[in-house]
C-alpha cells in the first residue's frame, strides 16, 4: 500500500462521492479498497492513469478470463456477491481482443454518425412534449425536473431505438434501477436480477414473434441465422440491457446536473443564453459537466492480465480494478487547483473521461450529447427564468457509488416564452 494501511471500506451509499475520491487519492494514484464480503480491489484516481490503464492491453474487462475469484462463474461470488451483476454480463462491454471487436460491429452501425444526426428530429418532439407539459403547470409550483424531464427524455429515446414496447418499459426500467441500488443486501439483489431477465427473455420472446424496424430485432437476426453462431443467447440479452442502461442513466445525470450547475452559475449561464459572438456554447455546458460530475463516478470492473508495475505499487495478475471516472474528472493534477469547480471556459473541460476511452468508448457518446444540447437549449428557451425551488439546500445524491446524479431536483419554472409560431 501506498500508506501502509489497510484497504479503505468503499462508502457504498455514494453519500459524498466527490469526498471519496479526494480521500482516495491522497493514498495514492491506485490505492486498495473494500467491497462487499470483504473483497479487496483498486480504485484508480489518477487521471493520467486512468487515460493509460483504460487502453493498457494488461488490463481487461473480461471477468471469466481474468478474475480468478470469480471461479468462472462457479462459485460463491457469482451466487450471493450482491454487485455480481456488474461483472458477470456477456457483452462488448466486458469483451476482451477478438470477442470485443466482434460484439461491437454488431451494435456500432446504429450509432454512425449518420444515424445519430437522423434521430435529431425525433428528440426535439420529444423534449417539446415534454416541455408543453411542464408549461402546464403552475408556474410557482415546486417540479421535480429529473423525474418530468432529464428522466423521460432519453429513456422515451432509447427505448424507441431499441424497440422496447411501451406497455413493458416502467417494469424494465424499475429492475434496471435495481442495479444501481448498491446498497442492496444480496437477497434483493439476487431477486432483482432473476426478474430483471426473466423480462429481458419474455422481451426477446415479443420481439421475435413480432421483429420491427429496430435494433433489438436486428440483433435477434444475426442470433437466429447460422444456429447462432454471431451471438449467443446470453451476448443478445446482456447486449440489450447494457444498451439500455448506458442509452438512458448517463444522459439523465448529464442533464441532470448540467441544469444544477447552471442554475448555480448564473454568470455562466447568461453567457451562454446570450449567444454573442465569442460566448460560450451548449457544448462548453455539456463537456464541462461531464467532467466535473462523471454521470458513472465508479465502474466495476476490469482485471490485471499480468503484474502492472507503477511506481508506487505493483498491481498484481488478477487483481481487479474500478476505473474512478469521477476522481479523474477532478484530477488536480491534470485540471488543476479549481478542479472542483464548474467552469466552462476551462480549457480542459474537454480532457474528461466520463464516456470512456479506447476500444471501450461509449458508442452512444454522440447521442448522448446530441440529447443534451436540444433538451438544454430548449429548456433555458421555454424558461428562462427557472430556477432552483430552494437555492441553499443541498439535493440528495442517488444512493449508490456507481450512478453520480440526485435523487430528485426541485425547480420552479418562472414565467414561460411562448415557442414562436411556425411560419404560415
Amino acid at each position: 500500500m501506498t500508506d501502509g494501511t489497510c484497504p479503505h471500506l468503499m462508502d457504498l451509499s455514494g453519500r459524498d462521492i466527490h469526498g471519496e475520491a479526494d480521500l482516495l487519492r491522497k493514498r495514492g494514484r491506485a490505492t486498495q479498497v473494500e467491497l462487499p464480503d470483504g473483497i479487496v480491489v483498486w480504485v484508480v484516481t489518477d487521471y493520467e492513469l486512468v487515460k493509460q490503464l483504460l487502453t493498457d492491453p494488461r488490463v481487461s474487462k473480461d471477468t471469466y478470463r481474468h478474475w480468478p475469484a470469480w471461479e468462472n462463474g462457479e462459485g460463491e461470488l457469482a451466487r450471493s456477491w450482491p454487485l455480481a451483476i456488474w461483472v458477470q454480463d456477456q457483452s462488448m462491454i466486458t469483451a476482451y481482443g477478438a470477442e470485443h471487436a466482434r460484439l461491437r460491429k454488431m451494435v456500432a452501425k446504429a450509432f454512425t454518425a449518420r444515424r445519430t444526426a437522423a434521430l435529431r428530429p425525433r428528440i426535439e418532439a420529444v423534449t417539446a412534449d415534454l416541455l408543453d407539459a411542464l408549461a402546464a403547470r403552475p408556474a410557482d409550483e415546486p417540479v421535480d425536473l429529473r423525474e418530468e424531464f432529464a428522466y423521460p427524455l432519453p429513456t422515451q429515446v432509447i427505448s424507441e431505438l431499441l424497440g422496447i414496447p411501451h406497455e413493458m418499459r416502467d417494469r424494465f426500467l424499475g429492475l434496471v434501477h435495481g442495479i444501481f441500488d448498491t446498497q442492496a443486501s444480496a437477497e434483493e439483489a439476487r431477486a432483482n436480477e432473476e426478474a430483471l431477465y426473466a423480462l429481458l427473455r419474455e422481451l426477446v420472446d415479443v420481439k421475435r414473434r413480432s421483429p420491427d424496424d429496430d435494433l433489438i430485432s436486428s440483433l435477434i437476426v444475426v442470433r437466429d441465422e447460422d444456429d447462432g453462431a454471431g451471438l449467443t443467447e446470453r451476448e443478445l440479452i446482456d447486449t440489450i440491457l447494457l444498451m439500455f442502461t448506458a442509452g438512458h442513466e448517463t444522459t439523465v445525470n448529464l442533464l441532470d446536473h448540467a441544469v444544477h450547475a447552471l442554475l448555480r452559475n448564473r454568470a455562466q449561464l447568461d453567457s451562454v443564453r446570450s449567444g454573442d459572438a465569442g460566448a460560450a456554447a451548449w457544448a462548453d455546458v455539456i463537456e464541462e459537466t461531464l467532467r466535473l460530475e462523471a454521470p458513472l463516478a465508479n465502474l466495476p470492473m476490469r482485471y490485471a492480465v499480468e503484474d502492472i508495475v507503477l511506481d508506487d505499487v505493483t498491481i498484481p495478475r488478477g487483481d481487479a480494478l474500478i476505473i474512478g471516472f469521477g476522481a479523474a474528472g477532478r484530477d488536480p493534477g491534470h485540471h488543476g487547483d479549481t478542479a472542483d469547480r464548474f467552469d466552462i471556459s476551462r480549457p480542459t473541460r474537454k480532457d474528461h473521461l466520463a464516456f470512456g476511452h479506447g476500444v471501450h468508448h461509449c458508442l452512444g457518446a454522440p447521442l448522448a450529447r446530441l440529447e443534451a444540447e436540444i433538451a438544454l437549449s430548449a429548456l433555458f428557451a421555454r424558461f428562462p427564468d427557472l430556477d432552483l425551488a430552494d437555492p441553499a439546500r443541498e439535493l440528495p445524491p442517488l444512493e449508490s457509488f456507481i450512478s453520480n446524479g440526485h435523487r430528485e431536483l426541485p425547480v420552479v419554472l418562472g414565467t414561460e416564452e411562448k415557442p414562436a409560431p411556425l411560419p404560415a
